[in-house]
């Protein structure tokens, strides 16, 4: 398969991966409702995400950089709003 090809899976992977957490933060900001929503499921997502993130950093793999850096952003706000509201 040609390396362009196996990089356009990545990006869309990614892409598809980090967006998906978006409906997440956008109803938990809006609603601050966080009842149904696992700590530990978060703390351990925002964790393994976060070193995803400084494996990509060391290894200087700018996809997983950028969609773990995202990620982290997203995960983590939702993690903060249910220790704030939980």
């Amino acid at each position: 398969m040609k390396p362009e090809v196996v990089t356009a899976i990545g990006l869309t992977a990614a892409t598809l991966t980090t967006i998906s957490f978006l409906p997440q933060v956008l109803r938990t900001l809006r609603t601050r409702d966080t009842r149904s929503i696992s700590v530990g499921m978060y703390a351990t997502l925002v964790a393994g995400v976060g070193l995803w993130l400084v494996y990509g950093l060391l290894t200087r793999d700018m996809p997983i950089i950028i969609a773990n850096a995202i990620t982290f952003l997203f995960s983590g706000t939702v993690f903060v709003l249910k220790l704030r509201y939980g």
